[in-house]
């Protein structure tokens, strides 16, 4: 499967979190629903539609758990028939991520969130140090920006 990325230091985290908990996919992307980094996917569109559904399904929860617990809900476990989703806010010093990755029988979400967590520290390692964290999208940049990186991900830039 392959693995690709918008900017290069997150590359060694991801690879190293797919490879410990053994998992069938994988994103990395902006709250706005802007892709730095997947694994496994094939189609750019695929990832057109797995980014607006997981920034859909964050805020909508965010939401929900503040309507019910005064405060967002961060960690998401679906259970399917045959794959499970798990979808959780990742902090680093460039600002917070959405990850979201899905897993078959030869994982398990105790493994996932064990490795999870340690995909959050080695993010925060790798984060240049320097420089501003990203800026959300806006409204008049987001498909320019959504399609430069998707082409760099799948190699057509």
């Amino acid at each position: 499967m392959m693995t690709s990325v918008v900017e290069s230091w997150i590359e060694s985290p991801l690879k190293r979190f797919v490879e410990d908990a053994e998992v069938d996919l994988a994103l990395l992307m902006h709250p706005s629903g802007q892709v730095l980094a997947q694994h496994g996917f094939a189609r750019s569109m695929d990832v057109m539609s797995a980014c607006a559904l997981a920034a859909g399904i964050y805020a909508t929860s965010a939401e929900l758990g503040r309507m019910l617990e005064g405060k967002p809900f961060r960690g998401i476990h679906q259970v399917g028939t045959e794959r499970q989703l798990f979808l959780a806010e990742a902090h680093s010093p460039r600002g917070a991520y959405i990850f979201v990755t899905v897993f078959g029988a030869e994982s398990s979400l105790g493994l996932v969130r064990l490795y999870f967590d340690e995909l959050v520290v080695r993010i925060s390692e790798a984060a240049p140090p320097e420089g501003p964290a990203p800026e959300p999208a806006l409204t008049e940049h987001f498909e320019r920006d959504l399609n430069r990186n998707l082409a760099v991900l799948f190699g057509r830039a």
